[in-house]
């Protein structure tokens, strides 16, 4: 089995809080990094690509999902230390849900429509830091 290399500078990356009927959308991680832990869908942004081609790409391959990406929500740096990964710069987008259901690909096992009110009740899911405060800043731009 081959080790897994990290890049030794950051990578940017793109995750977008989905909202539909006042709920949004988290997923489960199948895989490390934070493999187990519900967060928001997205992923790598590819040489080339704007921040909304990488983030309609990804939430395309992770969820089948149609979206209408309405702003950035804000950002969070993840370092190795903390997560024993790589270091991601993840830009976060508040999204609408414009169609289909979703389907998960093999980097997803797990995905919950939520009430953004709730969060903080959910003390059962193990949640990736600084979602909620996302979410939340993701909600005001919905303006739900």
């Amino acid at each position: 089995m081959t080790a897994v290399v990290q890049p030794n500078h950051p990578q940017l990356a793109v995750s977008a809080a989905i909202f539909r009927d006042d709920k949004v959308l988290l997923v489960r991680r199948a895989r490390s990094p934070a493999k187990g832990f519900y967060s928001l869908p997205g992923g790598r942004v590819e040489f080339g690509e704007s921040l909304h081609q990488a983030l309609s790409r990804e939430i395309d391959e992770e969820t089948g999902l149609d979206i209408e990406i309405v702003g950035l929500a804000g950002w969070r740096e993840v370092l190795p230390a903390a997560s024993g990964a790589g270091h991601y710069l993840i830009m976060s987008f508040a999204a609408r849900w414009v169609g289909k259901e979703p389907a998960l690909n093999d980097e997803l096992d797990d995905f919950r429509w939520i009430d953004p009110d709730a969060l903080a009740s959910l003390g059962d899911l193990k949640l990736t830091g600084g979602l909620e405060e996302v979410i939340q800043s993701a909600r005001r731009l919905i303006g739900s």
